[in-house]
């Protein structure tokens, strides 16, 4: 009976899978560097993506739509008065400004005290505009920034310094030797923020926010250093910092580099751009791996040939054709490559949890990198399994037989 196509497409697989099976440690050896190859890419793209999302969820946090502006000023002036910030808030398309105070003191409540407290003095419209920021009791508001209040709100981290075991709402505290009593307590994940810890000066022990004025008599200072700027319609954020602009090179004389503004747009856009080369170049480094684990079959598949010459010919003598055998050699290299790939799916994404659980980054399935992995590993199956399947295809059935 002639055997249809399919019929001959299906025995040339079983024959495949049972010599797979037949050379268990040899499978295992030659499938390696595929294994590690795709479990590389999965997971370096996995947590790239994952850090990306984590970095984009904390800069929409702080709003499209704000700017935030960095003073480094000049020799004479170093800062921003309050008649400057009164220019910056009259230009057209900004709706508000917060100014902002920011340094490490130290900071006293009973026994417990610590000089890495880090003190961040903003004004009512701060809280406005960062609702989500309060956890408990009261933000600071207009009446605390006018009668420069001794006032604050404290992060977990310095709850947790100096209020241990202790509930902080309504205690007092000491920063720098002046008495503040708390009013409210700040959300520690939306203190967390990439930014605010740039911000902030890196590490510290916590973060107290008092009113603006009191940090100006706190740290002895008359001038600010950093406004956030809310403007009036995130789509003409480019035309509000064009206004500013206009107004703080007047403001410092027109010299270069006394001031920065950033757009967390901007910011979004470059980092995102960054992460995407970053992902591109872990990935060309991790498909070396896939590179020697196809050399790996190659090898292999060579040395199956050699051993099976003489059921090559015995098939060719039986009138097998030539591409029944590539075929058939071609399938096995194939099938080797996908179970590679796929041990290495399961493993790669079994790294990027543990991970993303350790590094808090969040983790999602990134169905691309699975598709690039299982689709790499299925290319070199062909690419590598090729030769060989070819060599076995162009063997002489008499040569084949001689060596029985």
């Amino acid at each position: 009976m002639i055997k249809s196509k399919w019929d001959m497409f299906c025995e040339s697989v079983s024959m495949s899978v049972s010599n797979i099976r037949g050379n268990k440690m040899r499978t295992f050896l030659t499938t390696l560097g595929i294994i590690i190859g795709v479990a590389a890419i999965i997971a370096l793209m996995t947590v790239v993506q994952g850090a990306t999302d984590t970095m984009n969820a904390q800069f929409d946090a702080m709003g499209l739509g704000t700017l935030r502006v960095s003073i480094t000023g000049t020799a004479l002036k170093r800062g921003l008065t309050d008649a400057d910030i009164a220019e910056v808030l009259a230009c057209e398309h900004v709706a508000g400004v917060s100014p902002s105070l920011s340094a490490k003191v130290t900071a006293k409540h009973g026994d417990a005290w610590s000089e890495r407290i880090s003190v961040s003095g903003n004004d009512a419209a701060y809280f406005v505009h960062n609702p989500d920021l309060l956890k408990r009791g009261r933000a600071i508001n207009e009446i605390d920034v006018a009668q420069t209040s001794r006032v604050c709100l404290v992060d977990g981290d310095t709850a947790e310094t100096l209020f241990f075991g202790e509930d902080p709402m309504g205690q007092t505290l000491y920063l720098s030797g002046l008495e503040y009593t708390v009013v409210g307590t700040i959300d520690e994940e939306e203190n967390a923020s990439l930014f605010s810890q740039i911000l902030l000066g890196g590490a510290s022990d916590g973060t107290v926010y008092v009113p603006y004025t009191s940090a100006k008599k706190l740290l002895g200072t008359s001038t600010a250093s950093t406004l956030e700027v809310y403007v009036t319609d995130p789509d003409e954020t480019d035309v509000a910092v064009e206004e500013m602009e206009a107004v703080l090179d007047a403001i410092f004389n027109y010299k270069d580099d006394t001031y920065t503004i950033i757009n967390m747009e901007s910011m979004t856009e470059a980092m995102n751009l960054m992460t995407s080369m970053m992902m591109s170049l872990l990935v060309g480094i991790a498909s070396i791996a896939l590179l020697v684990g196809g050399i790996g079959i190659m090898n292999m598949m060579l040395v199956t040939v050699t051993e099976r010459t003489t059921e090559i010919g015995l098939r060719k003598a039986l009138g097998a054709e030539p591409g029944q055998i590539q075929i058939q050699f071609l399938i096995e290299a194939i099938i080797l490559s996908l179970i590679g790939g796929a041990i290495g799916v399961v493993l790669g994404l079994a790294i990027s949890v543990v991970v993303c659980v350790n590094t808090d980054i969040t983790f999602s399935l990134n169905t691309f990198a699975i598709g690039l992995g299982v689709g790499f590993s299925a290319a070199v199956g062909i690419i590598f399994g090729w030769a060989p399947a070819r060599k076995a295809s162009n063997l002489n059935p008499i040569d084949a037989l001689r060596s029985m």
